[in-house]
C-alpha cells in the first residue's frame, strides 16, 4: 500500500494507492504539512473509513467509486457488455509519479476493461482528475457514465452553486447539506445559463474572506454533471463528469472514451478558492497576452442596420475615444436582415456590401485598430440556402426537427461533409480580412440533437468534441487570431471551452446593476482579463434602466474593457467623458489583469464592494457601489481585505466621487492608513446615491515594520 502526498499553496492532496484496487483520496484541503513516512502511515489509518454496518469491511471510495466495494452511493462507472459486466472490478494496478501527478493505470482481467486515472495537483493548489476508459472486449461496451469524485473532509454544512436563465446569469444559491444527493445536470448541450459553475460544499461561516470551501467544476462545455452526496455513515463527496446521453458512447474493441478534467477548488474563504482557478488559468502558456486591447463591439450601435458610412463615423469614433479593436456583428452575411435567415450562408452579402468588408476593414487598420467580425458557425437557419441544398446537415432525431429556437437549428458538425464546409467558409473569411478576432456565439440549446450522418445517434458528445476541433483548426491557421466564446450571452462559460477560446462574454445584459453580481460570481471561475465587460448605452437594452456614464463605466472598468454603445449619438463633451475612461483603464490595466480579485464581505445594506490587489500588494483598487437606499445614513464603514497589513497605504479617489452629503476623509487624497487598519476598522463609504460608486486607489508609500519608503 503506497501513499502519495501532494502539497501546493497551502493545500495538501493524500492518495492512498493500492496494487488490487483504485486510488483514494484520503484527504485533500487545508496543507497537512511536511510529513515523514511514518506519519503519514499514521495519518492514513487514522483517515480510512471504519467498518460500519452494511458490510463487514470498510467501504472504499475510490476517484472512481465501484459498486464492488460495498459503495451504494452514485457509481462512478456505469455500462455494461451486452448487460454483463455492469459492475467491474479493477484489482490489478499499477502507479506512475511525475512531480505533483500521479497516473494510475487498472485493469478488470474478467470484463477486459482498463481505466487510466489521471490525478495532479497544480502549484496554484487547484487539484484536477480525470479518466481515460479502454475497452478491450470482442463485445462492444455500452459507456452510460463515468463519473470522479473527491471527498469533502470534515464536517461541512452548506452546499454553494449557481443558477441563472438569459440576461441574468450566475445567481448563488445557498443550501444545507443533508444525507443524500444534489444533483445539478445539464442537458442543454452546452454549458448553460443555468449551471452550477462550481458546486461547493462549505461550512456555516462561509464568505469571500471566511469559512472553508471545497468546490468542483466539470471543465466541458457539452450535457455534464455536478452533485455533492451525503452518506448515512457522514462521508461527503463532491462528484461530476460529462452526461451521455442513451447509446451516445459505445466502444468497439480497441476503442477509448476519456472524461473532461474534474477540477477542485480548496480555499479559506471564496475568494481563495476562486484565486487557485485564475492563477492556473494565468500560468497557461496560450493564455491572452496582455495588455487587453479595448474593444467596440457594433451589435447594441446598430444591430442589423449595416450602413457603411455609419459605421465608418462609428469607427473614427472608436478610435477617436482610444477603442484598440473593433468587431463587426451580426448581419454582414448573405440574407441576413433580421435573425430569422442567412446562417450557414457565410459569405459577405454583396446586396448591402458591394465591395466587401474591405472598406470598412481599410479604414478600421488605418485607424490603428484590430478587426474582429461576430459568427455563429454551429448554427443553420432553416431559411438559408445552405439548409434548402443540404437539410440532412440538421441535427435532427428520427425524422422530425427539434422544436425551433430563435428561428434556428444546430448544423452537424460531427458530419465530415458539413465540417469540412464550415471550415472552409471561416478559414476563407480570416484570410481574406486577415481576422484579428471572432466572437463565436451560440444562441440556442441542443434539443434532440441526433445525427442523421450517424444512424440517428444521440450527438451532443460528438458535437461538443467537433467545435473545439474546429475552434483548434481556425486558431492554427491565424497565429495571433483571438476567440471570444459567446452563446446568447454567458451560456458557455467554463474550463473546457477556455481551452479553445480566449475569453468569454459572461451576458448579453450590460446593465451595470445587473452586471455587478454578474461579474461578482464569473469571478468565482474566472479572472477578470478573460470576461468581457462593456460599458452600455445610457439605457439599457435588456432592462430598460437608465444609468450615468460614471456608473456604467465603472462597473466594467475591471474586465476586459470595452463599448456596446451607438459613438454617433454622442456629444463631444460625452465622447471626450467616455475617452478619460478608456485612458484611465488603460493606465491600470496592467494591475486589473494581473492582481488577486477580492470580494467584500459584511458591506453596509445596499452597498456592493470588490476590488484588485496587485500580487506584491504595492497598490490595489476597489470599486464602493451603492445598489439600494441603505435603511440608516450616514452608510457606515467597509473593511478592505487582501492588502499588506505592514504596508502603509495612501488612499485616493480614481475618479472624482459624485457623493451626496459629508465627503469621507479618504476623498481628499491625503489619507494614510496600514493595511491592518483598513482590514480591521475600514473606510467610510460616500453618501452616493443609489446606481452610483466609487473607485479607490491605494498606493504603498512605506513599511511600518521597517519604517522604509515604497
Amino acid at each position: 500500500m503506497h501513499l502519495h502526498h501532494f502539497r501546493a499553496a497551502g493545500v495538501s492532496v493524500l492518495l492512498e494507492c493500492p496494487s488490487d484496487a483504485l486510488p483514494a483520496i484520503l484527504h485533500w484541503g487545508r496543507d497537512l504539512g511536511p510529513l515523514g513516512a511514518g506519519a503519514l502511515a499514521d495519518l492514513a489509518a487514522e483517515l480510512r473509513p471504519r467498518s460500519d454496518q452494511t458490510v463487514e469491511v470498510p467501504i472504499r471510495t475510490a476517484l472512481v467509486p465501484e459498486s464492488r466495494t460495498g459503495w451504494t452511493g452514485l457509481p462512478g462507472l456505469s455500462g455494461h457488455h451486452h448487460g454483463e459486466h455492469w459492475s467491474p472490478a479493477f484489482t490489478a494496478v499499477t502507479y506512475e509519479v511525475d512531480g505533483q501527478r500521479l497516473t494510475a493505470t487498472a485493469t478488470d482481467p474478467h470484463a477486459r476493461l482498463g481505466l487510466t486515472l489521471t490525478v495532479e495537483l497544480d502549484p496554484s493548489g487547484l487539484l484536477r482528475a480525470r479518466a481515460e476508459l479502454r475497452n478491450g472486449h470482442d463485445l462492444p461496451y455500452t459507456l452510460d457514465a463515468l463519473n470522479l469524485v473527491l471527498p469533502v473532509p470534515g464536517n461541512p454544512t452548506d452546499l454553494l452553486d449557481q443558477a441563472g436563465r438569459w440576461s441574468k446569469e450566475r445567481i448563488p444559491q445557498r443550501r444545507p447539506l443533508t444525507v443524500g444527493t444534489h444533483l445539478r445536470e445539464n442537458r442543454r448541450g452546452r454549458t448553460g445559463a443555468d449551471a452550477a459553475t462550481v458546486l461547493f460544499a462549505a461550512t456555516a461561516d462561509l464568505g469571500f474572506g471566511r469559512g472553508q470551501a471545497w468546490g468542483l467544476h466539470v471543465g466541458f462545455s457539452g450535457n455534464h454533471r455536478h452533485y455533492a452526496e451525503r452518506t448515512a455513515t457522514g462521508r461527503t463527496m463532491l462528484g461530476g463528469g460529462e452526461l451521455l446521453l442513451p447509446g451516445e458512447v459505445i466502444l468497439e474493441s480497441g476503442q477509448t472514451y476519456r472524461t473532461p478534467w474534474v477540477y477542485g477548488a480548496y480555499g479559506h474563504g471564496l475568494d481563495e478558492a476562486a484565486r487557485r482557478f485564475h492563477d492556473h488559468l494565468r500560468a497557461r502558456p496560450g493564455h491572452p497576452p496582455a495588455p487587453r486591447p479595448v474593444v467596440l463591439n457594433t451589435w447594441e450601435a446598430v444591430y442589423f442596420d449595416h450602413d457603411l458610412d455609419r459605421l465608418l463615423d462609428l469607427a473614427d469614433r472608436a478610435a477617436r475615444v482610444g477603442v484598440e479593436r473593433f468587431v463587426l456583428d451580426d448581419g454582414w452575411f448573405l440574407g441576413r436582415r433580421d435573425d430569422g435567415a442567412g446562417l450557414g450562408d457565410w459569405y459577405v452579402d454583396p446586396a448591402v456590401w458591394p465591395d466587401g468588408l474591405h472598406p470598412l476593414v481599410k479604414r478600421v487598420r488605418a485607424l490603428g485598430m484590430e478587426f474582429g467580425l461576430w459568427m455563429e458557425p454551429e448554427m443553420i437557419n432553416p431559411d438559408s440556402d445552405l439548409a434548402r441544398a443540404h437539410p440532412d446537415w440538421i441535427l435532427r432525431t428520427g425524422d422530425r426537427l427539434p422544436p425551433p429556437a430563435r428561428r434556428q437549428q444546430v448544423l452537424d458538425l460531427t458530419n465530415p461533409a458539413a465540417y469540412a464546409h464550415i471550415k472552409e467558409r471561416l478559414l476563407a473569411l480570416v484570410a481574406e480580412y486577415d481576422l484579428d478576432f471572432i466572437k463565436w456565439d451560440h444562441n440556442r440549446d441542443l434539443v434532440d440533437a441526433g445525427s442523421a450522418a450517424h444512424a440517428g445517434r444521440a450527438a451532443v458528445h460528438a458535437q461538443t468534441h467537433a467545435v473545439y476541433r474546429l475552434l483548434d483548426e481556425v486558431r492554427a491557421a491565424r497565429p495571433g487570431l483571438e476567440i471570444e466564446a459567446c452563446s446568447s450571452g454567458g451560456a458557455r462559460v467554463d474550463l473546457g471551452i477556455l481551452q479553445h477560446a480566449d475569453r468569454v462574454w459572461a451576458s448579453d445584459c450590460i446593465d451595470p446593476v445587473e452586471r455587478q453580481d454578474i461579474l461578482r460570481w464569473t469571478a468565482q471561475l474566472l479572472p477578470p482579463e478573460l470576461i468581457g465587460s462593456h460599458i452600455g448605452s445610457g439605457r439599457s437594452h435588456t432592462t430598460g434602466r437608465r444609468h450615468d456614464l460614471a456608473f456604467r463605466a465603472a462597473t466594467a472598468f475591471f474586465g476586459h474593457y470595452g463599448i456596446e454603445w451607438d459613438l454617433t449619438s454622442l456629444t463631444d463633451a460625452e465622447l471626450g467623458e467616455l475617452a478619460e475612461w478608456i485612458a484611465l483603464h488603460k493606465r491600470h490595466r496592467a494591475l486589473l489583469h494581473t492582481g488577486a480579485v477580492v470580494r467584500v464581505d459584511d458591506t453596509p445594506e445596499g452597498v456592493r464592494a470588490h476590488g484588485v490587489v496587485a500580487p506584491d500588494a504595492s497598490q490595489a483598487i476597489y470599486e464602493i457601489a451603492m445598489l439600494d437606499r441603505p435603511a440608516t445614513w450616514p452608510p457606515g464603514t467597509i473593511r478592505l481585505p487582501g492588502l499588506d497589513p505592514d504596508t502603509v497605504y495612501r488612499i485616493s479617489p480614481l475618479m472624482p466621487v459624485a457623493s451626496h452629503g459629508a465627503e469621507p476623509a479618504w476623498v481628499s487624497g491625503r489619507l494614510e492608513l496600514p493595511g491592518s487598519a483598513l482590514a480591521a476598522a475600514g473606510l467610510s463609504v460616500p453618501p452616493l446615491f443609489p446606481d452610483q460608486s466609487a473607485l479607490l486607489h491605494l498606493t504603498a508609500v512605506r513599511q511600518d515594520r521597517d519604517g522604509f519608503s515604497t
